[in-house]
């Protein structure tokens, strides 16, 4: 069953997402079905996608919601579990992988400002596990000033994903951009409207080759 076919069944706490942005999931998120990994989500909403997220990937998946209203762990549900505090925390997101180890997938649908999302991926994009996937949402918001945002605007996320492509290709710019953890750690970047997902694996071999090949 696809995941929107179990959005369409879902009879839980609300779940809030925009509806493009379910084949953006499958696309990135389909090969971890049915294995032992752990997504977290910042920002738990009204607690539908957590238990959206347990119901996809299946009965091997842990799910931590990471919000800063103590409400919100009432939605926990083994094995749903629910951590408050502030994405831009170290200390709390130290506290984290402590107790759960590094996550295989991370949601960022949380405040949704720039120094938030920005402080969030620099922390946890390193340490999160080397075949993992870091999909932020709502990007939109880089666009809008309420968020810290605005076209073009320095410091915005979409601006910083800018720059991250050019670490992606360090190794072709001839000394001018000195390859860093992200161009080694990095497999691929996506661009979607509203979301940026970023695809973690060894690094691209860079080899050409002409075919048909001659001894």
């Amino acid at each position: 069953m696809t995941l929107w076919a179990n959005v369409l069944d879902h009879t839980g706490h609300p779940i809030h997402k925009w509806d493009h942005y379910f084949p953006i999931y499958e696309r990135h998120f389909s090969r971890f079905v049915d294995r032992p990994v752990l997504l977290v989500e910042i920002g738990c909403g009204e607690g539908g996608s957590l238990q959206m997220w347990r119901k996809y990937l299946g009965p091997l998946a842990r799910i931590v919601g990471v919000d800063v209203r103590e409400d919100c762990k009432a939605f926990e549900q083994d094995p749903v579990f629910v951590r408050i505090g502030s994405q831009s925390d170290p200390a709390f997101w130290s506290r984290l992988l402590q107790e759960f180890g590094p996550p295989d997938i991370v949601v960022d649908d949380g405040s949704h400002t720039m120094g938030d999302q920005i402080a969030s991926f620099r922390y946890l994009y390193r340490v999160m596990d080397r075949h993992g996937v870091y999909l932020v949402e709502d990007t939109h918001t880089s666009y809008w000033d309420e968020y810290g945002g605005g076209l073009r605007r320095e410091g915005s996320l979409i601006e910083f994903c800018k720059s991250l492509i050019d670490e992606l290709n360090a190794d072709h710019a001839r000394g001018a951009l000195e390859p860093t953890p992200f161009t080694r750690q990095t497999l691929s970047m996506h661009f979607y409207d509203s979301v940026v997902a970023f695809e973690k694996g060894p690094g691209t071999r860079k080899k050409g080759s002409i075919w048909p090949q001659r001894g």
